[in-house]
């Protein structure tokens, strides 16, 4: 018994992320923002597991990981800043309450 599969927009857009991850770091700012989109959104994480197993593109994936997602947005900083002020100004609180 042959079983087929049609292909699913997803695999487009994987094959499309592929061939991004391929070229990387020769790539345009858009083409860096539509990949950290790609990721961020629509990505499995199978899919994420495969790329990073990847022979060809696990090199590439991990460096584009480095640059581009692994790091701290501005907002996230600033709540993480917020939160630990805040976690100070209890402790210190606490501390004159006793």
């Amino acid at each position: 018994m042959q079983t087929s599969r049609a292909a699913s927009p997803g695999d487009d857009r994987r094959a499309q992320a592929e061939a991004l991850l391929a070229r990387y770091p020769d790539l345009s700012q858009s083409e860096i923002d539509d990949l950290r989109r790609w990721f961020g959104k629509e990505a499995t994480a199978l899919e994420t597991a495969m790329l990073a197993g990847d022979e060809h593109l696990g090199g590439p994936y991990q460096q584009f990981r480095k640059d581009h997602l692994d790091r701290l947005s501005a907002l996230e900083k600033g709540i993480a800043g917020a939160v630990g002020a805040l976690l100070i100004g209890g402790l210190a609180a606490l501390a004159i309450m006793l």
